[in-house]
């Protein structure tokens, strides 16, 4: 690839391949389903696999993806397994991103951490423990960032409760008995 040239992320075939040198390194288990859209190349893979994967990804011979742009949270709220997270891997070498992505149950929403393997993922993994409720075995800090300790509940699941106090404005001041203490 000449300086200059930017290579667009894995088409179908390139991603197929992909997920066969990965369950050809890490298990044939660990890939459950690939998907090409919109340009995004996705793996999606099995839950016990995610440090392995990660790992012979972030060190593939000959094409590393070798820094974590984003750990993200999903709710797929009706189904199950519910919970998701997203892990968007990035080669600067031949600018392809690459997506890799796992569902948990709600009822045992635990994962591996990848900080020591992708220091970045410290904080953003205590952001989908603290909104979505996923622990992250093995964090070195595992707790809150976003929502104070002893908050209950993971506000950016689908099922939170929306709700809040009464804002008053100067037309409902008086119905809300005392509203001044």
């Amino acid at each position: 690839m000449s300086r200059g040239e930017v290579r667009k992320v894995p088409d179908a075939t390139g991603l197929e391949l992909l997920a066969r040198r990965v369950r050809e390194n890490v298990g044939d288990d660990a890939v459950r389903a690939t998907l090409h859209a919109h340009g995004q190349a996705t793996l999606e893979i099995a839950p016990a696999s995610v440090r392995d994967v990660l790992t012979y990804l972030r060190d593939a011979d000959p094409e590393p993806w070798p820094l974590l742009t984003s750990l993200h949270g999903c709710d797929y709220y009706p189904h199950e397994p519910r919970l998701g997270v997203h892990y968007m891997l990035l080669s600067f070498e031949r600018c392809d991103r690459l997506c890799v992505k796992t569902r948990v149950p709600t009822d045992a929403p635990h994962l591996p951490s990848v900080v020591d393997l992708f220091p970045g993922a410290n904080f953003q993994e205590r952001e989908v423990y603290d909104m979505f409720g996923v622990v992250f075995d093995g964090h070195p800090d595992l707790r809150r960032i976003l929502m104070p300790e002893d908050y209950e509940g993971h506000p950016q699941r689908r099922d939170f409760p929306v709700g809040g106090e009464p804002v008053l404005f100067t037309f409902n001041e008086r119905e809300v008995a005392r509203w001044y203490e």
